[in-house]
């Protein structure tokens, strides 16, 4: 579904990614994990068309996204929940799901939005309420039900637990693994290497803007050399 080829990204002078190559396959959970500063973020951008790579290739079912505006990368079924949520504070719950939903014209939004209702409870409960006003793990379900509404094949996931309570970690990471056997691939990017690991199929490690290890996300997580570095043990 999506391959990621040898690119190469820089900041200026200063070269964050080296050769990066993974891939992704139809209804996998893969997760990219690293230190903070490993170039995970970057990853996630370049593979949304926010950032363009120096060299190398990024593909999503066959067609080249390098050379693609990233709205038209989301058209094409890629959506991505960015790092710290970014949800529209001043606006409400709806209505920021309904920004979501700006590619469609199908007539389905109504669907989509039962859909994400159906994840997501509390959203449904507080859908008049100003978004700003909501609690951390709420805005995230929010930044995640939005990127549902575009119906994407593959979604990206940038840190989804950053600053939230260990409960509510373990809830997102819930519904992500829901979301996937719904039929969403997913391309999960995550500081908390252990949860990360626990719902993934596969894995990536990323130090220093390079892949360094890759394989089964369980036989990872076994790995005394991952658990060291990333699991604390």
């Amino acid at each position: 579904m999506l391959k990621v080829e040898s690119i190469n990204v820089s900041y200026d002078t200063i070269q964050v990614l080296h050769d990066v190559s993974f891939h992704v396959d139809e209804g996998e959970i893969v997760t990219l994990i690293g230190a903070n500063g490993a170039g995970k973020t970057t990853t996630m951008h370049t593979v949304s068309g926010l950032i363009r790579p120096k060299s190398g290739k990024v593909e999503f079912l066959g067609k080249d996204l390098v050379r693609t505006a990233p709205d038209r990368i989301v058209r094409m079924g890629l959506s991505q929940v960015p790092e710290g949520r970014r949800v529209f504070a001043n606006l409400t719950v709806l209505e920021n799901l309904e920004m979501g939903a700006f590619t469609k014209r199908d007539g389905k939004n109504a669907e989509r939005l039962a859909t994400v209702f159906r994840s997501f409870p509390r959203l449904e409960e507080r859908k008049g309420q100003p978004a700003g006003t909501l609690s951390g793990g709420e805005q995230q379900m929010l930044a995640i039900g939005r990127a549902l509404m575009a119906a994407p094949r593959l979604l990206l996931l940038d840190e989804p637990s950053m600053g939230l309570s260990p409960l509510l970690v373990k809830e997102i990471f819930s519904i992500v693994k829901q979301i996937n056997a719904n039929g969403t691939t997913v391309l999960l990017v995550e500081q908390n290497a252990r949860m990360a690991l626990s719902i993934a199929h596969r894995a990536y490690v990323l130090e220093t803007g390079k892949v360094v290890a890759s394989g089964d996300a369980k036989e990872l997580a076994e790995s005394e050399e991952v658990r060291k570095a990333y699991l604390g043990l």
